[in-house]
């Protein structure tokens, strides 16, 4: 552990309280309070000093607290000493308290805090009860041990009530629910109704919350019987720069919690993850990515490049199995120095010691989880740092944070700084695990980023894919809906000529000879039976055309007179505005003798016939309702004509 410096310090008094667990009223036991003493708490922390007292005074809380401020010990300790005060033992399947949580780690890391307590309670057994374990194994150890305490996580609870008719749950005295938010979050709401529904009305019950969000308020009407309102924020300090002085504020981060942003260009991100990494090479570091492929990508390609080559790189998310969890955490909780790169399953409660950054390389969807993230560090009564990469177009998430009470400091981003994109596309050339594991980190990466809570900040249509695919290090982009459909910048994107990707190989020869084994399964599938060409539809054979009746002949007719007539009409007046002369517009209505041998009479007779087809034609207009005064005056017209001819 580094050694404490006047920072830590200020933390520390900052965190605590002036109030010892050995003076608290109600009185803790001696037993309680020397495991107290040896698990070196001797301070309270505020959200302590406030719930404890109201616990044993037979109240129901739900307490508003930041991360990292000791509220796993604030419910423990009451726990124990109400049963402590009982006035039997009870009997070996009688539950007398459950303490629920979201996740199996947290469930697992709040038992082992609790362990010497539960100690103290001669007479009582406690067991775990998470999932990824045996039901068959746990059922066995309540028959054997019994179980007056389950600590466990909702749906592995809900199996052991649903299957186990020997339990008692009538004499239950207290209830806590952990990260309560969270719970309902996961969506455990059925789970934990379900749970309460069997219990008993009266008992006391907690409910402990990093962020006390209407869900949690409806579960607090429904479950607790005039609760007292818990809240305990930590004050951050922040500079007014117009009147030239500072202020306290409240802040939902650790008081020794230091938090500030980087804002670069995305085909420079990962170089400056890096480049970072490299500056902190000494200290514990957890790095958030947005998703599980994400995660098992940057596992890959961080350890091979040259300046982290070395570094212990520990991934951990939600898809891992239930063992390589618990030993890549264990792993890393044990390291001096090291990076635990991670999705938002280890955001939440979990007590890892001493680790001194947090860096959030993808912005989480839910805005609550940012605080969580980040208090991973500064815990208790420690100090701690924690960065946020964001994109240029990204930068009104911060003035959004500092208004839900986490303001964020600003973190120039170096520029003379190595481009390690080379290197990724590199690995990815020399291995195809690196490639295929780049281009689903990508496509994961996309479609979370669609699902943003703050969709009016993270704006997926205005994604850069093209530098964001040069930040993977890919070497091609992938083709998917979000890009194909939508015009999304491809800009930036360099490709390498001359390659073909499906040549390129696994380094891994088991893996590179399973799938030359594949190819060449499907290359003789398809000689054996190659796909049928796919016939075209045979065309329809026109359908013979019907012989229209005389009032369809008549409706043509009546339409070909008219529009030859509005177009004599027009020359008409041409001729009139003087853009014509008479010969032109004898011409173009077909009056003038074409080899001159027509007389007078013939083109008065012609002109004769036109005008009755065309009084003929305007009689279907007339019965339309048009007025008769415009056809007057175009009969008029004609007739001027005629005489002028």
């Amino acid at each position: 552990m580094a050694p404490s410096t006047p920072a830590a310090a200020a933390a520390r008094n900052r965190a605590l309280t002036e109030q010892r667990f050995s003076e608290l009223s109600p009185a803790l036991s001696e037993e309680v309070v020397e495991a107290l003493d040896r698990g070196g708490f001797h301070w309270c922390t505020p959200v302590q000093e406030a719930t404890i007292p109201l616990l044993l005074s037979h109240k129901d809380v739900a307490v508003d607290a930041a991360t990292g401020s000791g509220k796993t010990l604030a419910f423990v300790v009451p726990v124990v000493e109400i049963l402590r005060r009982l006035s039997s033992p009870p009997r070996p399947h009688e539950v007398l308290a459950i303490i629920i949580s979201p996740t199996r780690e947290l469930s697992t890391q709040i038992y082992n805090v609790a362990k010497p307590f539960f100690a103290t309670l001669k007479g009582m057994s406690s067991i775990l009860l998470v999932g990824g374990t045996d039901i068959k194994v746990d059922l066995k150890k309540m028959e054997d041990e019994g179980a007056n305490i389950l600590v466990g996580t909702p749906g592995k609870l809900v199996d052991i009530m649903d299957q186990v008719d020997t339990l008692g749950f009538k004499n239950l005295e207290i209830l806590i629910l952990d990260e309560a938010d969270r719970l309902l979050d996961l969506g455990f709401q059925k789970q934990v109704t379900s749970i309460i529904s069997k219990l008993p009305k009266l008992r006391r019950t907690g409910l402990f919350s990093a962020t006390q969000t209407e869900a949690v308020d409806e579960l607090a009407k429904a479950g607790l019987r005039n609760p007292v309102r818990v809240g305990v924020k930590a004050e951050s300090k922040l500079t007014t720069k117009d009147a030239g002085h500072s202020e306290h504020r409240p802040s939902k981060t650790p008081v020794g919690l230091r938090l500030e942003y980087v804002i670069c260009e995305a085909s420079k991100k990962s170089s400056q993850l890096v480049d970072f990494l490299v500056q902190n090479s000494r200290k514990k570091i957890m790095v958030y990515f947005a998703t599980c492929a994400c995660v098992d990508y940057w596992a890959v390609v961080l350890p091979l490049l040259n300046s982290l080559k070395g570094s212990p790189i520990i991934p951990y998310h939600g898809k891992m199995k239930q063992g390589p969890r618990e030993k890549a955490l264990a792993s890393f909780s044990a390291l001096s120095s090291g990076i635990l790169v991670c999705t938002d399953v280890a955001a939440r409660g979990l007590d890892i010691p001493h680790v001194d950054q947090i860096v959030q390389y993808d912005p989480p969807q839910d805005p609550n989880v940012f605080v969580h993230r980040a208090g991973r560090t500064a815990r208790y009564d420690q100090e701690g740092d924690a960065i946020v990469f964001l994109l240029p177009k990204e930068d009104a998430y911060v003035e959004f944070l500092k208004r839900r009470g986490v303001p964020l400091t600003e973190r120039e981003c170096p520029t003379d700084i190595e481009d390690v994109v080379p290197q990724i596309r590199t690995a990815a050339l020399e291995d195809r695990n690196v490639m295929e594991k780049g281009l689903r980190a990508f496509v994961s990466f996309i479609r979370a980023y669609k699902e943003h809570h703050c969709s009016y900040i993270f704006q997926w249509k205005d994604l850069e894919i093209g530098r964001l695919a040069m930040e993977y290090g890919l070497l091609q982009i992938p083709s998917m809906p979000e890009v194909k459909h939508h015009s999304l910048s491809l800009e930036g994107f360099v490709p390498i000529h001359g390659i073909d990707v499906t040549q390129i190989k696994y380094k891994d020869k088991a893996r590179e000879k399973q799938r030359k084994k594949a190819l060449k399964r499907k290359a003789e599938e398809e000689a054996q039976n190659p796909k049928p060409e796919k016939k075209r539809a045979p065309e329809k054979p026109e359908k013979p055309k019907r012989k229209k009746t005389g009032k369809q002949r008549q409706s043509v007719q009546t339409k070909e007179d008219l529009d030859e007539l509005t177009h004599e009409y027009r020359l008409l007046k041409k001729l009139k505005r003087g853009e014509i002369d008479e010969d032109e517009y004898e011409k173009l209505t077909g009056f003038a003798e074409t080899d001159g041998e027509g007389s007078s009479d013939g083109d008065a007779s012609d002109l004769d016939q036109r005008k009755e087809r065309g009084n003929k034609a305007q009689k279907k207009p007339k019965q339309r309702g048009k007025g008769r005064a415009g056809s007057r005056k175009f009969e008029g017209k004609n007739k001027t004509s005629s005489k002028r001819r």
